[in-house]
Order: C-alpha cells, then sequence, then structure tokens
C-alpha cells in the first residue's frame, strides 16, 4: 500500500489530478450531507458517491473496472475527504457555503475534468468523447450526490458548473493539439475549468433558460 501511496502523490498528471479530486469532492459532497444534518454513515455515503461515481462511469465507459475497486488508496483518500469535511463542520456553523468549500469544489471540478480527458485519450475516443467523458467525470459526482440528497442535479438548472468541464475539457484537446506535453494539457484544463468556475462563483454566471430568454410566456 506505501508503494501505491507513492504513486498516487508523485506519479504523472492523472495520479495528481485524480488524489486532489477525490478529496476535494468528497470533502464537498460530505458538507452537503451534513448541512441535511445526516448521520455519519449518511455523510460518508454522500461524499464517497460524489468523489467516485462521476470516476466510475468514466472508466465504464472506456470499459474498464472502476479505480475505485482496485486500489484501497482510492477509498483511503475519499474517507480523508469526509474526514475533513465532518472536522470543518466542528469550527463552521455552515461549512457547505464556505469559501474553503466553494474553492473546493472548484478544484475538485478541475482536477475530475482532467483526469477525464487524460483517461479517455488514452482510449482512444472521438474529440467529443474526451470533453464529453471529461464532463461527466466531473460533474456526474455532483449530479449523484445531489440525487442521495433528494434534489434534482443542480448542474442541469442553475449555475455555470458543468460548462467549465466542457472548457476544461476543450482547453485539454486544444494544447494536445499543438503538440503540447501531455502535462502542459493536463494543466490547461485544470486551470480553464478551476478559473471559469471561480469566475463564475464571484458574478454569478448562469446559463440561462428558455424564459429567461422570453421564447417562453406563461
Amino acid at each position: 500500500m506505501s508503494q501505491a501511496l507513492v504513486t498516487v502523490l508523485f506519479g504523472d498528471p492523472f495520479a495528481v489530478m485524480n488524489t486532489i479530486g477525490l478529496v476535494a469532492f468528497a470533502f464537498v459532497g460530505a458538507s452537503k450531507a451534513i448541512r441535511e444534518e445526516f448521520d455519519l454513515f449518511g455523510i460518508t455515503i454522500v461524499g464517497l458517491t460524489m468523489a467516485f461515481a462521476g470516476g466510475a462511469t468514466r472508466d465504464l465507459f472506456v470499459m474498464r473496472v472502476p479505480l475505485a475497486l482496485q486500489s484501497p488508496v482510492e477509498i483511503a483518500l475519499g474517507v480523508l475527504g469526509v474526514g475533513l469535511a465532518i472536522g470543518l463542520s466542528v469550527v463552521l456553523a455552515s461549512p457547505e457555503t464556505h469559501p474553503i468549500t466553494l474553492v473546493a469544489d472548484a478544484i475538485g471540478l478541475a482536477a475530475f475534468a482532467t483526469t477525464g480527458a487524460i483517461v479517455a485519450t488514452g482510449a482512444g475516443v472521438s474529440a467529443f468523447g474526451v470533453v464529453a467523458i471529461a464532463t461527466i467525470n466531473a460533474a456526474g459526482g455532483g449530479a449523484a450526490a445531489d440525487i442521495l440528497l433528494d434534489r434534482a442535479p443542480f448542474i442541469l438548472f442553475e449555475d455555470f458548473y458543468a460548462s467549465c468541464a466542457v472548457l476544461g475539457g476543450t482547453a485539454y484537446l486544444l494544447a494536445g493539439g499543438l503538440g503540447l506535453a501531455d502535462g502542459t494539457a493536463a494543466g490547461a484544463c485544470a486551470a480553464v475549468t478551476v478559473g471559469t468556475r471561480l469566475v463564475a462563483v464571484t458574478y454569478d454566471w448562469h446559463l440561462p433558460s428558455v424564459q429567461e430568454l422570453g421564447l417562453f410566456e406563461r
């Protein structure tokens, strides 16, 4: 297990981004469950679901066993994120709305958009497939967590969220098309995703609905 941990922490861009994404999204998912007053088991389940659902879906698309089922390090990183959320809830009254949580969510989104793009590229899918898998990897966990929290996935009706992963996946493709190194392409994907997400949070960006466009009258 120690060998696997060293690989995760100091390995290739995928390993680094995957580590960041697992901890960040488990933290965010657990924070949401704490807000809903779930018990400790429920908090853990929601946190781990947000951390692993997107990546598991990604792996099924490229026909491989989900990484969460291959390595105990993956689960340990998710549990670490859940533990951080529980610890923060002791200190803060509303940890789910704290800037730390919002930034962690943006970082997790960027990290998983990048891992999705890396895996999809390695699987030899089309350009559309790379962007689609990057987006599913990034936003799928949050959607699954919202279902467990008994609400419609917020990426479907508010906020500028999954769109950031689409832009990040596109940046990865463009960087690869320019012949840049894998690490540089991964960095471009992460930077574009986290940058657009933080700007969207700051300025309250969201995609318009049909009603807001004036195309539908009641």
